[in-house]
């Protein structure tokens, strides 16, 4: 059983089971952070309103036991506590059981959350996050040699990853065949990071070069990694070239945008074909004296699985979870070559050998929501944006770099102004006009801090980079063109109670009101006042005087009698148990 052991990827698994347990970290805290506002028990879309909608069979989830905001804040701590474990090396120093049931716990907490997260967690990476660390709990700890089956499964996972992303472009928009998608995407993808904008500006030459080295690191190198199964030096050589490459292609994607933990976690995936060659162990070595764990260790006499007998029990599970996972494997190997490829999907509750892509078509505008409000007794004067951390609004802020860390409000946002239909959307305003203090910090910027405001409302803008003359002369980052009305301006209507799912009240009646955000009469922005409009906001009318053409599309059919209600026992729309996971169908992760 000696060909069980790849000892020869020891700085592998020291990276695997160091960088897993580090995304599981971030994503614990920023559930910490993010999810009573988003989620919780007066949450946008409220995880115990959910949990009466759905079985434990449709969503495994802890969490149908009992919930509350405590709790949650509980079950995150003691995942960051387990992940920062990991990270400095400690359960791997017992033997191989320890890690596998530190991470076997972290799996286990974040699948309760995931699974009772909505939309708010369905991006693709969050079913990365937990087949990465399912496969990874099988790596052992020092005491037993790196398990070759699950070295694989690192390769497979890497796999569906990237060719998965290659194969949905190539069947995706045209602007990946023609190579300008990346003439567009810097700009119009979701959360731009400090650099995005001098991606964009440059030529067009190296954008087609982009696609095409895109193209080659997706479809091309990812063959290259079970090139180490072949007995011979230059395989593993080759190996673990394309792991480097995939490793470039990402970093470029980390220095140019805001995915969360998607391209940090590939990066972490991809080490796990790169081979212990000697310069490597050497490096490696020299980490041992301020990196608590780091030794590469040496083995013990070999027994009847090629480790010692005391550890047989081990290999028989590292098998039998390898054989599990290669069974589930099936269909998603399926979708990868189907014409119908799904972009992520999860074909079991558990998120555990799923499909991946992301961007199979790239949005050529760049639309934003800005949402104001103005403490004004009638909305006609004193209108105030509020600020986001990450998704652009002031067009003079640079944005910022916030991944690893995930911003789900900001990224939910940008889907809002592709034309998704977010009953969220309504409460948000509401929690607005409340104050309320937990959603009020995911923001940036709260215009109004000593009370709340007495309207709020949502407008569509058009945003693209400034050029480089522009930001000379204009010390612009952004430029921006009002193009309509999302929502018409609102306001808590006398009925609504303390708890916050009462109605909106309109600021007109009749034909001219406001409707519902995704349904009903939108306003143009020629009906508002101009001096409502910011200094460094360009307008683009037509002749006739009417908006700007290409909108982000809505469906009119949607609430069209809502006229700003929110249902109040429902107030967040939570979906029915049957509806598809959110990251089915778009591009996210």
């Amino acid at each position: 059983m000696e060909w069980m052991w790849a000892t020869e990827y020891e700085l592998a698994r020291q990276v695997l089971q160091r960088g897993v347990a580090a995304m599981f970290l971030v994503a614990f805290l920023s559930t910490f952070n993010q999810f009573p506002a988003l989620l919780g028990e007066r949450g946008l879309s409220p995880t115990p309103a959910f949990l009466r909608r759905v079985t434990f069979r449709q969503a495994p989830s802890i969490f149908h036991w009992h919930y509350s905001d405590r709790m949650l804040r509980l079950v995150c701590l003691v995942g960051a506590l387990a992940a920062a474990s990991v990270v400095v090396g400690l359960p791997q120093m017992g033997p191989p059981w320890v890690p596998l049931l530190v991470f076997l716990l972290m799996w286990t907490l974040y699948l309760s959350i995931v699974n009772v997260g909505q939309t708010f967690y369905g991006f693709g990476w969050e079913s990365l996050l937990l087949e990465a660390g399912f496969i990874v709990a099988f790596l052992g700890s020092n005491e037993v040699p790196p398990p070759l089956p699950i070295i694989v499964l690192c390769w497979w996972l890497v796999f569906r990853l990237e060719f998965g992303a290659g194969m949905i472009k190539m069947r995706g928009g045209s602007e990946w065949r023609d190579l300008t998608a990346l003439m567009y995407h810097h700009e119009t993808q979701p959360m731009p990071g400090p650099l995005s904008r001098f991606a964009h500006l440059l030529p067009k030459w190296f954008h087609k070069a982009e696609v095409l080295g895109s193209h080659f690191a997706q479809l091309v190198v990812p063959w290259f990694l079970f090139a180490a199964l072949i007995p011979h030096p230059v395989a593993q050589i080759a190996s673990s070239v394309a792991a480097v490459i995939i490793i470039g292609t990402q970093g470029w994607l980390v220095l140019t945008g805001n995915f969360a933990w998607l391209n940090w976690l590939s990066i972490v995936l991809a080490f796990s074909a790169i081979a212990d060659f000697p310069w490597l162990v050497k490096a490696a070595t020299a980490l041992n004296a301020w990196v608590p764990g780091w030794e590469l260790p040496g083995r013990g006499e070999a027994g009847t699985f090629g480790v010692a007998d005391e550890y047989t029990w081990f290999a028989i599970v590292v098998l039998v979870a390898s054989a599990f996972l290669v069974v589930l494997s099936w269909r998603p190997l399926l979708n990868l070559f189907s014409s119908n490829q799904l972009m992520n999907a999860s074909f079991n509750r558990y998120h555990l050998v799923n499909a991946y892509g992301a961007f199979g078509t790239v949005t050529k505008e760049r639309y934003e929501i800005v949402i104001e409000g103005t403490r004004a007794p009638t909305p006609d004067r004193g209108w105030r944006e509020y600020e986001f951390k990450g998704k652009p609004g002031d067009p003079t802020r640079v944005p910022r770099q916030f991944a690893p860390y995930h911003l789900r409000l900001d990224w939910l946002m940008w889907f809002l102004a592709l034309g998704r239909q977010e009953r969220w959307f309504s409460v948000l305003l509401i929690r607005l006009l409340e104050g309320d203090k937990a959603v009020l910090r995911l923001l940036r910027l709260n215009p109004f801090p000593d009370a709340p405001p007495s309207w709020v409302r949502a407008r569509v803008f058009l945003y693209r980079f400034a050029t480089h003359e522009e930001r000379r002369q204009r010390r612009l980052w952004w430029i921006r063109t009002p193009i309509d009305e999302l929502v018409g301006p609102v306001q808590l209507g006398p009925g609504h109670a303390a708890r916050g799912g009462g109605p909106f009240a309109p600021s007109g009646t009749g034909a001219d009101a406001p409707r519902s955000p995704f349904g009903g009469k939108l306003r143009s922005r020629h009906e508002h006042p101009a001096e409502n409009r910011a200094p460094h906001d360009e307008t683009h009318p037509s002749a006739d005087g009417a908006t700007a053409a290409g909108a982000p599309a809505r469906d009119p059919d949607v609430d069209p009698d809502g006229a700003n209600a929110v249902d109040v026992e429902n107030p967040a729309g939570e979906p029915d148990p049957g509806t598809p996971e959110p990251g089915q169908d778009g591009a996210r992760g």
